[in-house]
């Protein structure tokens, strides 16, 4: 952990060294022309340096805490996404991976309370995480907003005991592979270049990078079982497989179970939907 650590630090130094020699250069350019290439150079190894730095600090909360977890057992092993979270002012925050149709393939979440919020998101179908990822932009609402923009989610989101909530698309090279949401932030969290920095540092330095931690270090649940067991049910059935992984999203809500766990049910032959 302190080696990546100081691995990210360094790649920030070197990007925001970078980033100075072109700044220098863009104000010595002969033409209007080198002028917006140095400047453009310049603010991309910027931002490289700042997601870096992001990653180090992030990566330095998670290995203090994994130091004195070792030190004291008795204690349940640190989340890496406490740390994502305590970076906005809060104690609830969740990273959601998206397929083509939007769908949850994967999560991972700091807290009960953002865990339980995701899996309202997976079962209704509608949420501040879907919509970020579906239109590539931050979303956020607040008090009866939330109903407004949510009919189911927001009035049971708000029974969490949650009062605002807020989400940015995770994107690479204009491709959109999730959302990053918290769950009543810091105040001026919402809209901040440091949110939307956050987003971009997880996304490029840990989840797709060659060389980072996609897992999470064991936080993110692949929720492989549901899209199995909805699979299989489409052969059942003989429909859609979206039509499967939504009689299963009904059952589970309708229950008050999680998705997962109908979704076991249905691979072990104890449940027969439809």
């Amino acid at each position: 952990m302190e080696l990546r650590a100081a691995v990210a630090r360094a790649r920030a130094a070197d990007a925001s060294s970078t980033a100075e020699r072109h700044t220098v250069l863009a104000g010595q350019a002969a033409t209007e022309v080198l002028r917006d290439v140095h400047t453009r150079i310049a603010a991309r190894h910027e931002s490289t340096a700042s997601c870096q730095l992001t990653v180090a600090r992030l990566l330095d909360v998670y290995g203090g805490r994994l130091s004195t977890w070792v030190s004291e057992r008795d204690t349940p092993q640190p989340v890496f996404m406490t740390g994502v979270a305590e970076a906005c002012g809060t104690d609830s925050a969740a990273l959601t991976l998206a397929g083509p149709a939007f769908d949850q393939l994967a999560l991972a979440a700091s807290d009960e309370r953002a865990c339980a919020a995701q899996e309202l998101e997976f079962l209704l179908g509608e949420g501040p995480a879907r919509d970020a990822t579906r239109q590539r932009r931050p979303v956020a609402a607040s008090g009866p907003m939330m109903g407004i923009l949510w009919p189911g989610y927001g009035p049971a989101l708000a029974e969490l005991g949650t009062a605002e909530v807020a989400a940015v698309p995770l994107t690479v090279s204009d491709v959109c592979v999730g959302a990053l949401a918290v769950f009543d932030p810091a105040p001026g969290v919402i809209g901040s270049a440091a949110f939307a920095g956050l987003a971009e540092a997880l996304t490029g330095s840990m989840i797709l990078s060659p060389d980072g931690e996609p897992g999470l270090y064991g936080g993110l649940d692949v929720r492989a079982t549901v899209h199995q067991a909805a699979g299989m049910l489409a052969v059942q059935l003989a429909c859609p497989t979206a039509d499967a992984l939504e009689l299963i999203r009904a059952h589970a809500f309708t229950e008050g179970a999680s998705a997962q766990s109908v979704a076991a049910r249905i691979l072990r032959g104890g449940l027969r939907l439809g």
